[in-house]
């Protein structure tokens, strides 16, 4: 009872109470058996803490039930419930926003309405690649939003998602999009302004491991571009300028959000190579502290989405999970999309938060690499042209 007792979360009062409660009645009860108590009354004096220590134990391990069912890892058979809809998301560029709003929420009911079922929704936020993994491992997500084509890809792979997923949705079926930019601090003391600032001696960069971050293989091929429209055909100096620019790099952490946190909070780095809306976020929330610098060759990072054909069919979600996607290519969608820093794929709309995003910017796409299939296989597994020019 004591042992149970320390080990008892204790995140209320009332759970402060219960615990000390518990921990008080067992050195009680302990020292009065010590002091000679017959073994009679020893059975006796007993009773109370162990009836405690049940009644806890018991309600303890219902609520760590009720958790896991709400997280949607037990199975429940198809027809015993109402629609829960299992959304997996990237951590840093997720697109959990529409769902707050009024007119998802809209939508929402009159579907309740037409179906008579009610509609739960889970989401998921994490690293892209770490996300695509746990799905492959038994994640019942029914749709996934990830930062690279290439993490769907493994999704796929593992017999999840049908094949030809991009072609589901318009636009290679990414709803909306972003790209790459630089997060200085105010007055940036360094005066970054290109890519090439980044390789200059003393400038500390934090950008995360492209091993591991999605937005990191993204930040990875802006700058290869950018060498390359610099030094053209000549794939030792792109090498070269990539060596300097990662040897500058102070800290690589496992994700965009990771990287943030280092730069922000930690104070590390003079400057962040960011998603354009985590930099847009950032600014936001410490007015005159940060300002954003857009170099002149970026590239257009186009998270993408799916449904889990797998899931969703065992589920019995694939209706309401297709029709979620399909939503965010709407107007309203997407001028929430436009409100929370994140580019629209509509291109009239994103016309209407110029203000906003620098529409000037050069940017390459994943095309000019030869697709995500191509480009990961080239840049970032094992022995490739990142480990080359990191490992110099």
């Amino acid at each position: 009872g004591f042992f149970y007792g320390l080990s008892m979360k204790h995140e209320t009062e009332e759970d402060d109470q219960r615990r000390m409660y518990l921990i008080f009645t067992s050195v009680t009860q302990y020292l009065l058996l010590h002091l000679g108590t017959p073994y009679l009354y020893y059975f006796l004096s007993q009773m109370p803490v162990m009836v405690i220590t049940a009644v806890y134990f018991v309600k303890d391990m219902t609520d760590n039930i009720n958790v896991v069912r709400e997280m949607g890892i037990l199975n429940v058979k198809p027809g015993l419930r109402d629609i829960v809809l299992c959304i997996i998301m990237l951590l840093v560029f997720d697109c959990y926003y529409p769902l707050t709003s009024d007119k998802f929420k809209e939508n929402l009911m009159i579907y309740e309405e037409e179906t008579g079922k009610k509609v739960e929704i889970i989401q998921s936020h994490g690293g892209s690649g770490g996300q695509a993994r746990s799905v492959v491992e038994g994640a019942d997500a029914d749709v996934v939003t990830l930062a690279l084509a290439h993490d769907i890809t493994l999704v796929e792979e593992a017999g999840l998602i049908d094949a030809g997923w991009i072609d589901e949705f318009e636009r290679d079926s990414s709803p909306y999009t972003s790209t790459i930019v630089f997060l200085v601090r105010s007055g940036n003391e360094k005066d970054i302004h290109d890519w090439d600032d980044l390789i200059k001696d003393g400038v500390g960069v934090i950008t995360p491991d492209p091993k591991s971050s999605g937005a990191a293989c993204w930040n990875f091929l802006a700058a290869w571009y950018y060498a390359g429209q610099k030094f053209g055909t000549d794939e030792a100096q792109i090498k070269d300028f990539m060596s300097k620019l990662y040897g500058n790099v102070l800290v690589m952490d496992s994700g965009a959000r990771g990287a943030t946190t280092t730069f922000v909070e930690n104070g590390q780095g003079d400057v962040l190579v960011s998603w354009e809306n985590e930099a847009i976020s950032t600014v936001n929330e410490y007015p005159g502290e940060y300002e954003i610098v857009s170099p002149s060759i970026s590239i257009l990072a186009q998270p993408s989405v799916a449904v889990v054909d797998e899931n969703a069919n065992k589920n019995g979600t694939q209706e309401i999970a297709h029709d979620y996607l399909q939503w965010l290519y709407s107007k309203d969608a997407q001028k929430i999309i436009g409100e929370y820093n994140y580019r629209p794929s509509d291109e009239e709309i994103l016309k209407e938060y110029a203000d906003k995003f620098d529409l000037d910017m050069q940017l390459c796409t994943i095309n000019d690499f030869g697709g995500w299939d191509e480009a990961y296989a080239t840049y970032f597994k094992d022995g490739g042209i990142f480990d080359e020019v990191y490992s110099n």
